[in-house]
């Protein structure tokens, strides 16, 4: 299932989600101009690597030019694939200007930033000895949807499911499309952990655990930072 759009109108411009949205795609392109020689190193720098992480909080050096720490917030802005980009983009291009209204400009930045470090250190806690990077998006926008899900459980998603040559169409409530997509990261999370891999994160280089961890630090959070405040567009900072 692939969404679409929801009809969720806003009124005001969301600017975060749209300077989310550009940095993600200029690091990309900067990703894409380096040779596969240098993007190894880039990413191994600037990725969340488990087992040198799991060392920095141990109070062991890793002599790494970036302290450990400050790549839960670099990683965010990485992916792997123009398909890892696209879907992220998309899934925070439809859900994440809501949030953004109701948290307002400088708390919905706090709070993705905040959802996206929370979410690498849940993949960290089930892949502690990784040495291979793990970054995306994914973690931070899982917040934006947890989120969402709890604001506006009722708000209608529309969405298409890809066929073959077929792309049917549907519209569901907001409840049971993120409702549906948790309940798939946390059973493929938990089935996860019986697995033995070699990739850092789950099968398939897909962060389950970071998706399901994003997503109720999201539903947390969004709260506590006033997401069911009414606040006016004037009143948005």
């Amino acid at each position: 299932m692939v969404p679409i759009r929801d009809n969720n109108p806003i009124s005001i411009t969301p600017y975060v989600t749209y300077g989310l949205i550009a940095v993600n795609v200029i690091a990309f392109l900067y990703e894409s101009s380096l040779s596969p020689q240098y993007l190894d190193g880039f990413l191994h720098l600037f990725a969340v690597v488990p087992r040198e992480l799991s060392s920095s909080f141990a109070g062991i050096s890793v002599n790494q030019p970036v302290p450990e720490w400050l790549t839960l917030i670099t990683a965010q802005f990485l992916h792997g694939g123009l398909l890892h980009l696209g879907g992220n983009m998309l899934f925070l291009w439809i859900f994440g200007n809501n949030v953004e209204e109701k948290l307002g400009y400088v708390k919905y930045l706090i709070f993705y930033l905040a959802c996206g470090i929370l979410a690498s250190l849940t993949q960290w806690y089930f892949s502690q000895g990784s040495a291979i990077p793990s970054l995306g998006a994914s973690g931070a926008i899982a917040g934006v949807m947890g989120a969402y899900i709890i604001r506006f459980p009722k708000a209608e998603v529309l969405g298409v499911v890809p066929l073959g040559i077929f792309f049917p169409t549907f519209r569901v409530p907001a409840y049971f499309f993120l409702g549906f997509w948790f309940v798939q990261q946390a059973f493929y999370g938990i089935a996860s952990i019986e697995m033995p891999t070699n990739i850092g994160m789950e099968s398939g280089g897909i962060a389950y655990w970071a998706h399901a961890g994003g997503f109720v630090f999201g539903a947390i959070l969004g709260p506590a930072l006033g997401l069911f405040s009414d606040k006016s567009p004037d009143k948005a900072w």
